[in-house]
């Protein structure tokens, strides 16, 4: 027999909601713990303090104590008109939050179209005026699912022909999404195809104002597609005071939150200080990818002339207009002007290098108070932490293979977060892995200390 972990919700035992003014900036509504668990972890990963509950009383005693509430309803098996009771009874609970996501399985298994009501129902009676569009996007890239089309994948193959399609408690009988959803809402919706994703920000910005759907079913299929359709988004937000609903499997209301602007209520999350001297192609790509998924800010070091102070100028004007992710790296050698060769590495030219390197971390921790340090390369790593005085490194996890994570021990900065990965290691993705595991490691300490204060 399968119960619900939400004490009261729909339950039909005259417990009611108390609401209030509540200011957790996202609520995540899922209907499963595991998948209400992996959600709150991508919003760690973006510096925001996530906790997941599954009682009504918790969702009003942490929702305004956190950045991210996570309530898990358990609901996926419930009848529809139960899911919509438990969901709506932990949206008037939890308050109006910035940016409400209803998360679905990532093969749409259980209530989508009924719980998303829910919460579009609430949301329409508390701001009749406000409008209020729901973005569908449950496609989760890095777990193999994609849109496209309209259809809904796993792996490449449409949910009719895969396992859930024969899934005891709740078989997906459709691979569109639109007709998933059709069968339990009663909005319409609409469809915004791959090729106007892959135009672009503004394709999409455009798209969105013609299509007069209640609700916008988006393909994607990776996780570019994810962070386009966010961007344009929150443009609609600024532009035409658009307030969207998400109904995802995790990472695009993630990329939303992002591109919304959402912070800790307690300020911006902890700075990140990045130092890089690789000069590869794999490492440009690596921190081309961190600007991109990060919005980090990269400071060149000539290395022909290294100069700290103009790179700790560049790094003072990114911190001060709001970057959290900052970093120095070394700016590839120019080839001959005959356009030959690039020069032969020059040991006296490396070791300068990072001696500036050294010198640059050195009084940017002094000055910028990083939460986190990062540093790619063994050399640059050894001249790090000799520079901020430390007897070592305390090693904590493995964040990819050759990629380690820890914090600083002795020395005046004892305690400060610290990760290396070697300069040739990991995919186009690891060095946003390593700079995310810091920062989701600086939010992990903050919500310890926020949640055990109150």
């Amino acid at each position: 027999m399968r119960s619900s972990l939400i004490s009261g919700i729909g339950a039909g035992d005259g417990t009611e909601p108390t609401g209030g003014d509540l200011v957790a900036q996202v609520l995540v509504i899922g209907d499963d713990l595991t998948g209400a668990n992996a959600t709150g972890a991508l919003y760690a990963r973006l510096g925001l303090r996530a906790v997941t509950v599954s009682a009504l009383p918790h969702v009003e005693r942490y929702a305004d104590r956190v950045d991210v509430l996570v309530v898990n309803t358990a609901s996926r098996h419930w009848t529809s008109a139960r899911a919509y009771a438990a969901v709506r009874a932990v949206a008037e609970t939890a308050g109006v939050a910035p940016l409400i996501v209803k998360r679905v399985d990532t093969t749409l298994r259980g209530n989508p179209g009924s719980e998303l009501d829910a919460v579009l129902d609430l949301a329409a009676a508390r701001d009749p005026s406000a409008r209020i569009r729901t973005l569908a996007v449950p496609a989760f890239p890095d777990a193999g699912r994609s849109t496209v089309g309209g259809l809904h994948l796993v792996d490449g193959v449409p949910l009719t022909r895969t396992a859930v399609a024969r899934d005891p408690f709740d078989p997906v009988r459709h691979s569109r999404v639109a007709t998933v959803l059709g069968a339990q809402t009663r909005r319409t919706t609409g469809e915004l195809t791959l090729d106007v994703v892959e135009r672009g920000p503004d394709a999409v910005a455009a798209a969105l104002r013609a299509d007069p759907a209640e609700i916008v079913v988006c393909d994607a299929t990776e996780n570019a597609h994810l962070r386009t359709l966010a961007v344009a988004a929150a443009r609609l937000t600024a532009e035409d005071a658009v307030r969207w609903v998400a109904l995802d499997s995790g990472p695009f209301g993630a990329a939303l939150a992002a591109e919304l602007g959402l912070r800790p209520r307690g300020g911006a999350p902890a700075r990140i200080l990045a130092v890089v001297g690789s000069v590869t192609d794999r490492t440009r790509t690596q921190l081309a990818r961190t600007e991109t998924a990060l919005g980090a800010r990269w400071a060149d070091l000539d290395p022909a002339a290294p100069d700290a102070d103009r790179v700790l100028a560049a790094l003072r004007q990114a911190a001060g207009e709001g970057a959290t992710v900052l970093g120095v790296r070394v700016a590839p050698p120019t080839p001959a002007a005959s356009g030959g060769p690039l020069p032969a590495p020059d040991p006296d030219t490396a070791a300068r290098l990072l001696r500036c390197l050294a010198e640059v971390t050195r009084r940017a921790v002094a000055e910028l108070s990083p939460g986190g340090l990062y540093a790619s390369g063994g050399d640059v790593a050894a001249a790090v932490t000799s520079a901020l005085g430390a007897d070592g490194f305390a090693i904590e996890a493995e964040v990819l293979p050759l990629a380690i994570a820890g914090h600083l021990v002795g020395g005046p900065h004892d305690g400060l977060l610290f990760a290396t990965k070697g300069g040739l290691i990991g995919g186009p993705d690891a060095a946003r892995d390593c700079l995310e595991h810091l920062r989701a490691a600086c939010t992990r300490h903050t919500l310890r200390t926020t949640v055990s204060s109150r």
